[in-house]
């Protein structure tokens, strides 16, 4: 009973033990600490550390991706253009060092090179959501490091993708509409109509709300200029209803007025590609640098990046309370999945054990029967062998007696021809001795 009382008093007191963050009191301070230089504190970390950014560039080969990427940041980045004839979809990355002012920019560009030029485009999206899944692996493989070194780690993960449309004035194609669909979960995506200066302003409007209405009842969820911040909620709200950016990109510089500007000339008239009454390339270089660049990071890491790690985890076997719905460690989870590969792993020994007993025994079965088999086969070779062995004594027996018989009437003939020369001979020499005494004989 006392036991049960000290364990009582001891679950009492646990349930009023706080924990870090609850029940916390606001005080007012005396004088000047210094913490609110915080925020200068970790500015001037940032800017001494850098920033990386990664974009993705998807989109049909021809829609000037490269040439948007070199007029939205102003530079001109070394690539080699792609050609129609790939044999299929590849992702080349190139990342670039950046210098504006006091803050450097680690650029990455990745573009899909051959996208769209297939006959058959059933796999087209699958290079490219196998690409986004290996970055975040490799975050994900460096953050589950014994030691770690994430401040050093160059972050590969895709931050923004740039979904390229061609402007066809119609619809979205059916590759457009499934691959978007198959990387809204893993990238944030901002659509773009490329070259939107091929189809006339009434044309684009519609094809923009065409564009849009597909989107929605295809479930395709793409990237919204966040809200919550009320520095920059307007101007995000306003550009979300401009979504999907129609862009046309340019380096060269035209001489329009008493200014040089980036433009492109045709034989009807020239396209500025900074005058927002043209394009919405302004609005897009807005939205993707200047105000949302850190968001899109965030998002990528918050949500995108968790998603991944969270089914990645989960399909390990970890897992944040148990069956009861308590709280469950990782050292727990850990215990748990060792325990249960341990179990697996004598289970399968032991099965393995087992079949090999089983094949032992039958191998052997074989082995006695093959034995038994060779055995009937040598009695019976032996019996045979011993048939044919008697069968030629028998032969040669035969011919034994005949040869002695014929070599014993070989003697009698010879006994008697050799009786008869001598009796014959004996006679010519009793004529030759009568015919000597008795020359009368010879007269007549």
């Amino acid at each position: 009973m006392e036991a049960e009382a000290n364990s009582g008093s001891l679950e009492d007191s646990w349930a009023f033990i706080q924990r870090p963050g609850e029940g916390c009191r606001t005080v007012p301070l005396a004088g000047h600490v210094g913490f609110d230089s915080l925020p200068d504190q970790l500015v001037n970390k940032s800017v001494s550390q850098g920033f990386c950014f990664n974009i993705l560039c998807v989109g049909e080969t021809g829609l000037g991706k490269s040439t948007l990427m070199d007029t939205l940041f102003n530079t001109k980045f070394e690539g080699e253009p792609a050609t129609h004839t790939q044999p299929g979809v590849q992702l080349r990355s190139n990342t670039y060092d950046l210098q504006e002012s006091n803050v450097g920019l680690k650029l990455t560009i990745v573009s899909t090179v051959g996208f769209g030029d297939q006959i058959n485009k059933e796999d087209s999206y699958k290079p490219i959501v196998e690409f986004i899944d290996a970055q975040f692996e490799a975050y994900l493989q460096e953050e589950l490091k014994i030691r770690r070194v994430l401040h050093a780690y160059h972050d590969s993960r895709i931050h923004a993708c740039l979904y390229f449309i061609a402007p066809t004035g119609h619809s979205l194609k059916s590759l457009d509409l499934v691959t978007m669909k198959k990387l809204d979960s893993k990238v944030n995506i901002i659509p773009i109509i490329a070259k939107s200066d091929a189809i006339s302003k009434s044309e684009l409007t519609k094809f923009k709300i065409k564009i849009t209405s597909e989107l929605v009842s295809n479930g395709v969820q793409i990237y919204q200029f966040p809200t919550d911040d009320e520095s920059v909620a307007e101007i995000n709200g306003t550009m979300n209803a401009h979504l999907p950016f129609a862009v046309i990109g340019s380096t060269e510089e035209l001489k329009i007025g008493n200014k040089m500007m980036k433009a492109r000339q045709y034989p009807w008239g020239t396209v500025q590609v900074e005058n927002e009454a043209h394009c919405d390339f302004v609005k897009l270089r807005e939205m993707l640098i200047r105000v949302n660049m850190e968001d899109l990071r965030e998002q990528t890491h918050s949500r995108h990046y968790e998603l991944y790690r969270r089914c990645k985890l989960e399909e390990m076997g970890f897992q944040d309370t148990d069956p009861d719905s308590k709280p469950f460690s990782l050292q727990e989870t850990y215990e748990a999945k060792r325990n249960e590969f341990l179990g697996e792993l004598q289970k399968k020994e032991e099965e393995m054990r087992q079949m090999f007993v089983q094949r032992v025994k039958e191998k052997e079965a074989e082995l006695k029967e093959a034995e038994k088999e060779l055995h009937e086969k040598f009695d019976r070779l032996k019996k045979l062998h011993q048939d044919e062995k008697k069968k030629l004594e028998d032969k040669k027996k035969s011919l034994d007696d005949e040869v002695n018989a014929f070599k014993q009437r070989k003697t009698a003939a010879e006994l008697l021809q050799s009786q008869s020369s001598q009796a014959g001979g004996s006679q010519t020499l009793k004529r030759d001795k009568e015919k000597k005494n008795n020359p009368w004989l010879c007269t007549e």
